[in-house]
């Protein structure tokens, strides 16, 4: 048996030609050396089928399943290396560090990668309060702060075409900087996971790994594991919430959107109406979802994960959170003198949240989607090392 030492040693010395691996990227090489050896947890997610295709891990191929492990703990309390053995086998925390570098690495533009760091509760709670205050500031200046004359329209608080002038920008440049980002892993990733060419096959099934949270369920369908060995399907049902809330709220601004540009219906609309219902179960859902995951994150076991990072969890969740129920507070209020209030606080939030969007937790799920497409690739390619991977 190798000891401790040697393991680190030949860790590092599989960086490839003048690519040198970080501290984490070296940590995650030496241990899957041990967990290569071990196999004991290959059938807990889509990590360990892809590690055992490699006998060498270097950066791209540490990236690519450091963004491929759910850190869902599973393989952290089966394994027998785990601390306080000498080895101290701790894959979820491990990945989770090299993840948090990734979304810095690939950040654009990269100079703003340093805002990962930043990102956290106490920022985003103070920028969306501050974007809220601002708001209220000009209604206050403007007297529309209590007006009761508005009728349930928004517009006649913020006008359509000023609102889609600050908001836009934003959003926009959330996506451009995401996608460039993530176009930037693909590119580097796709080398190292075989390079052949995404197939619809492929894209289905990494699809449905992403639409039903496939591996956090343990690979066993009884859940991950939180804040101790037993096995918990809590945060997949939170994630569930969370996202598919996100995906009905998305889908409703982006009905709306549809009604007042393409069929000129102009809101406010009635409460029957779609992007309405949308909205109302979008807001409910996501309510639901953050509150559990705020919860389940504040009880999860130390060393899951990476604690650096919970600063940025909890930003996020937070930020979803009061994006949901600012919204829903606007839905209940639009009839009374509070709208005008309502809406500033409501939009003030969903600004921070846009603003914070490239450089937030968000980045998690579009870079495990791209690790689910190219392991979708890879697994339908022959083995490297032969059949078993050895």
């Amino acid at each position: 048996m190798q000891t401790l030492e040697a393991l680190t040693r030949d860790a590092r010395a599989l960086a490839s030609g003048d690519v040198v691996l970080s501290a984490p990227e070296t940590e995650v090489a030496r241990q899957l050396q041990i967990c290569n050896a071990c196999r004991y947890c290959e059938g807990f997610c889509a990590m360990f089928p892809a590690m055992t295709q490699r006998l060498e891990f270097g950066k791209a191929d540490i990236h690519y399943l450091a963004n491929l492990c759910h850190n869902c703990g599973a393989c952290l309390h089966a394994c027998q290396y785990a601390p306080p053995h000498a080895f101290a086998v701790n894959v979820p925390q491990a990945m989770a560090q090299v993840r948090g570098q990734t979304y810095a690495d690939y950040a654009w533009p990269p100079a703003l990668g340093v805002l990962y760091q930043r990102n956290g509760l106490t920022l985003s709670l103070a920028l969306a309060a501050g974007l809220s205050l601002f708001l209220l500031l000009t209604l206050q200046i403007n007297g529309t702060l209590l007006a009761d004359n508005l009728q349930d329209n928004f517009y006649k608080v913020f006008p359509h075409n000023l609102l889609v002038s600050l908001f836009a920008p934003v959003f926009l440049f959330a996506a451009l900087a995401l996608s460039l980002g993530v176009r930037r892993f693909w590119r580097d990733i796709t080398p190292a996971t075989s390079g052949a060419a995404l197939t619809p096959p492929a894209a289905n099934e990494a699809t449905q790994d992403v639409l039903r949270l496939t591996y956090l369920d343990g690979g066993h369908g009884e859940g991950c594991n939180n804040e101790d060995d037993a096995f918990t399907l809590s945060r997949r049902r939170a994630h569930h919430l969370t996202f598919y809330g996100f995906m009905l709220c998305f889908a409703a601004t982006s009905l709306a959107t549809l009604y007042h540009y393409v069929f000129g219906w102009v809101a406010p609309y009635d409460l029957s109406s779609l992007p309405k219902l949308l909205g109302a179960v979008g807001g409910v859902s996501l309510l639901l979802g953050t509150a559990s995951l705020f919860k389940l994150n504040l009880q999860r076991h130390p060393l899951h994960g990476d604690a650096a990072q919970k600063p940025m969890d909890l930003g996020f969740i937070a930020l979803l959170f009061f994006t949901s129920l600012s919204g829903l507070a606007l839905w209940l209020g639009r009839g009374s003198v509070a709208l005008p209030a309502l809406l500033a606080i409501h939009l003030g939030v969903v600004m921070a949240l846009f603003a914070t969007l490239p450089y937030g937790k968000f980045a998690h799920g579009i870079f495990r989607t791209a690790a689910l497409l190219r392991f979708a690739v890879e697994k339908r390619q022959p083995n490297p090392l032969g059949v078993g991977g050895e």
